[in-house]
């Protein structure tokens, strides 16, 4: 089958019972009922049909399956949590594929306080690492809102990265081996726990961040770090989007590597969170034009980086970069805090829904990316509401304009492809990524076609190619070919 999805074909019946066969009866589903909820996205409305999923519960399952598959040519949609935004994880229509589930894969293999790492299968849930590490006083500090759902193995995929990727790095920074099914059958044993390892290619990166299209990942090492001691949580309100780069250089240069979060937040949504989602309160009595939320983190006593973080916070008053400033003065209003940052996508669709940008551009052409994007839509769209949040500290905006309440679902799908090209044509020219921590799945498959090169897309097709001939790895999505 290829993997540009062309004409598609039904899988055998005979091929289908030996896949159930190969999981026995607790690991599969074939019932339409339990199989609608893994053929739906749970936000961008992505829906297909499949016959069958498949819930294996070892490696050795997986490798069983895929050989199937392969001799078959029936083609696999991997799946952890389900918790994507860009319809990687869905399949199509036509019902020519299964969908391999990764939600038994739950083992935690070992962990290690020594090396600082912990070996775990792809379907344990994100915040079961969380906890697993830190019960070993340790950290993972990967975390993001779906952290409850997310299964690790599709944070790999996925390339995952949060809010403390300007501490930490995203999943590339925090994975050192992997165990992945091949389009074969075959099984790389690559769970290495190795920080330096020079023989040759880094193989696990090209599993990392490409969607289930080269490969089943079943297991991974990762990195922990030692647990902080002390951390403090600020709210900030300044404004505009350059005065928050600037205070991010001033809070670095005297926080250093403290400095594990900063946040930039757009009055507008903050104004749809109070509005329409319950159980939030306004931090500050004033309003402000933008937010900044910054965490500091560290290893001394609790409260040792309260007085520092108020001194850093002063200078920046000083210097005319913020117009007023919140430390948080408990744990519990710090979480109150952070639960705000991460109800924003709910406060988005209280308000009608958005049309969603994941980008990433140079974190010193933040401000002009915005005032570029606002105006170049403000242009085509008269009124339009602009909403705007994200990682700024690594770059990383998710640019949500939200849709005018006027224009119903046909609408909507008519105008999305030219405000995705006016975001993006000025994401590019400022050396920018349209999608820099959600992947690109079948959502922005035709825009990543436009915007790369001939000589990269070229690339990816030959890797695509040469691990999987036979195009049956999770196709029509990242890369057509």
């Amino acid at each position: 089958m290829s993997a540009t999805k062309g004409v598609a074909r039904a899988i055998p019946a005979e091929a289908l019972e030996r896949l159930k066969a190969m999981v026995g009866g607790p690991g599969y589903l074939d019932d339409p009922a339990d199989i609608a909820p893994y053929c739906r996205s749970w936000r961008d409305n992505w829906v297909g049909r499949v016959p069958l999923v498949l819930r294996p519960q070892s490696t050795e399952e997986v490798a069983g399956l895929v050989r199937i598959c392969a001799e078959a040519g029936i083609a696999i949609v991997p799946q952890g949590g389900n918790t994507g935004l860009t319809g990687a994880s869905q399949p199509h229509e036509d019902m020519s594929e299964v969908i391999v589930s990764t939600s038994r894969l739950k083992r935690i293999r070992a962990l290690d306080t020594v090396n600082d790492t912990i070996t775990v299968e792809a379907g344990v849930v994100l915040k079961e690492i969380q906890a697993a590490a830190d019960g070993a006083g340790r950290l993972f500090p990967l975390s993001l809102g779906a952290e409850g759902s997310c299964q690790i193995g599709g944070n790999i995929s996925t390339n995952a990265g949060g809010v403390q990727v300007l501490r930490y790095g995203n999943m590339r920074n925090l994975v050192l081996g992997l165990e992945v099914v091949l389009p074969d059958g075959g099984v790389w044993d690559g769970l290495r726990g190795l920080r330096k390892d020079n023989t040759g290619y880094d193989l696990k990166q090209l599993f990392i961040g490409a969607e289930g299209t080269l490969g089943i990942v079943t297991a991974a090492v990762l990195r922990l770090f030692p647990k902080p001691t002390a951390s403090e949580t600020a709210w900030i309100g300044v404004e505009q989007p350059a005065a928050a780069t600037a205070l991010l250089g001033l809070m670095r240069s005297r926080m250093g590597e403290a400095m594990s979060a900063f946040e930039l937040i757009r009055r507008s949504i903050v104004g749809y969170l109070l509005a329409g989602v319950p159980g939030h309160e306004d931090p500050m009595r004033e309003a402000h034009p933008w937010y900044v939320l910054v965490d500091v983190t560290g290893q001394g006593a609790p409260g040792s980086l309260h007085e520092p973080l108020a001194e850093a916070l002063a200078a920046a008053q000083e210097a005319g970069l913020i117009r007023d400033a919140l430390i948080a003065a408990s744990g519990a209003q710090a979480a109150k805090l952070w639960k705000m940052r991460e109800s924003l996508p709910e406060a988005a669709i209280s308000a009608g829904g958005a049309a969603p940008h994941d980008i990433s551009v140079p974190v010193s052409l933040i401000p002009e990316f915005i005032a570029r994007a606002d105006a170049a839509l403000e242009a085509a769209y008269p009124g339009i509401r602009h909403c705007a949040f994200g990682h700024v500290g690594d770059g990383n905006m998710h640019y949500n304009p939200l849709w005018p309440p006027a224009w119903d679902d046909a609408r909507r799908r008519e105008e999305r492809p030219r405000i995705n090209r006016i975001v993006h044509d000025i994401v590019v020219d400022l050396g920018g990524s349209i999608s820099a921590e959600h992947g690109v799945g079948r959502s922005r498959l035709a825009e990543l076609e436009h915007y790369k090169s001939p000589l990269e897309l070229g690339m990816m097709r030959a890797v695509k190619r040469a691990l999987d001939p036979k195009g049956i790895m999770n196709p029509g999505k990242v890369v057509r070919v």
